[in-house]
């Protein structure tokens, strides 16, 4: 009579995990696997990521956070914020300047270190790309931390808010790459 009373128990708890990771899966943090070339040498083809989906609906972007967002139906991409709403955006003998003063990416290093000719990021202003001198209200402006190798801002535009999954907070694998990833630049 014991055992009849322990199965249903075992259900129950069953039940109560499965249902609690689909919340938390569906509301609060979703993983992802980086694809592309795009965001290295910081993130890596293969790498996973956890994502927090609620952190944007509670607060705003900062400028450097890696964020996943829908860039068509079928495809999410990853890519860092360089732009928020009301920046004049601008890069110049590969130094980024916002709203008129230089700012320092220091997650660029390792690819300017390895640097024998030319620049990694070209010259350019919004205003070339998109025809506005300054990111509208509720848009991002996005790029990959692989300049050359990225499809990013410069080809498709703005982000819209409303297509941004989360922020990306941590990479779980591989194992020997497990870290936070914040908003470097700050």
């Amino acid at each position: 009579m014991r055992k009849r009373r322990e199965i249903p128990q075992w259900i129950r708890v069953f039940g109560v995990t499965v249902i609690a990771v689909i919340i938390i899966r569906t509301f609060l943090f979703s993983s992802y696997v980086v694809e592309g070339k795009s965001m290295m040498p910081n993130l890596q083809d293969g790498n996973r990521l956890i994502v927090n989906k609620i952190d944007y609906n509670i607060s705003k972007p900062h400028r450097f956070d890696v964020v996943i967002f829908h860039a068509t139906k079928n495809e999410d991409y990853v890519k860092r914020v360089i732009g928020l709403p009301g920046d004049k955006i601008a890069y110049k003998n590969d130094v980024l300047y916002i709203n008129g003063k230089p700012v320092k990416e220091p997650y660029l290093k390792p690819y300017k270190g390895q640097l024998i000719t030319g620049q990694l990021t070209q010259d350019f202003t919004l205003k070339e790309y998109t025809g506005h001198s300054t990111v509208p209200k509720g848009k991002l402006w996005v790029m990959g931390d692989n300049r050359r190798e990225s499809v990013d801002s410069r080809q498709f535009g703005f982000v819209d808010m409303d297509k941004v999954v989360g922020k990306v907070d941590l990479r779980f694998w591989p194992l020997s790459k497990f870290n936070i990833i914040g908003s470097q630049g700050k």
